[in-house]
């Protein structure tokens, strides 16, 4: 979804406030051909999806009534709006490539791998394996409505058919090894890589072989092949 997606009403309410930051309902109303009733109405609708909250000032309106509460943008808000991440951070993994050189490259993509198995420990802590199996589908994204979960012979797949990385991946595919050493040491097996967007297969497949039980202080994290 982006600014676009909306009606023009509320894509012009989005918009003021991107541009003055936060205001309340009478400084927004005058920039618009709409009351101040209907106004509100779509502000509480806005902020009902989570694109808008509020707030109270300090100061009295003008009336010297109640605090005027002023909108602004939650992050959500602010997304719909065009951004360069994509861009930007394969720009920030050349640098350190290319600075720092690959061994630093490694080490930055080991980091981010310990730290999502720090984020996902506790979160599995007890549970069998087809427990955790089926809570690593969020691992993306939770209720991550893509990514589906199929039994293949000695093996579990995760399918994921909307990496919400993908830009960055299929420039830099070195980041998915990060998720591919995550699973391994989450799950306890060897996983590996089986489809990828990369290649052309339209998902990335992830297959967790049964029959090859690793042990997590001897797995150190690895470039996939």
């Amino acid at each position: 979804m982006n600014i676009n997606s909306f009606p023009e009403t509320k894509r012009e309410i989005l918009k003021t406030l991107k541009a003055v930051g936060s205001a309340s309902i009478a400084t927004i109303q005058p920039k618009l051909n709409i009351t101040g009733e209907a106004l509100r109405q779509h502000l509480i609708q806005l902020k009902h999806e989570g694109f808008v909250e509020r707030k109270s000032e300090k100061n009295r309106d003008s009336s010297g009534g109640r605090p005027a509460k002023q909108y602004y943008l939650t992050s959500e808000g602010e997304h719909l709006f065009p951004k360069n991440y994509d861009q930007l951070t394969v720009e920030i993994i050349d640098t350190v490539a290319d600075n720092l050189g690959q061994e630093a490259l490694l080490r930055i993509l080991e980091t981010m791998t310990k730290a999502r198995i720090k984020k996902w420990e506790p979160q599995l802590q007890g549970l069998s394996l087809n427990e955790r199996v089926d809570a690593l589908k969020g691992f993306y994204l939770q209720d991550d409505a893509f990514m589906e979960i199929e039994e293949s012979g000695n093996a579990i797949c995760f399918i994921e058919h909307n990496c919400p990385f993908l830009n960055v991946a299929m420039k830099r595919p070195a980041l998915c090894s990060v998720t591919v050493s995550s699973l391994t040491q989450l799950l306890g097996y060897k996983v590996e890589r089986t489809e990828r967007f990369q290649n052309g297969d339209g998902r990335c497949v992830f297959r967790i072989l049964l029959d090859q039980p690793i042990d997590k202080d001897s797995c150190p994290f690895t470039l996939e092949e």
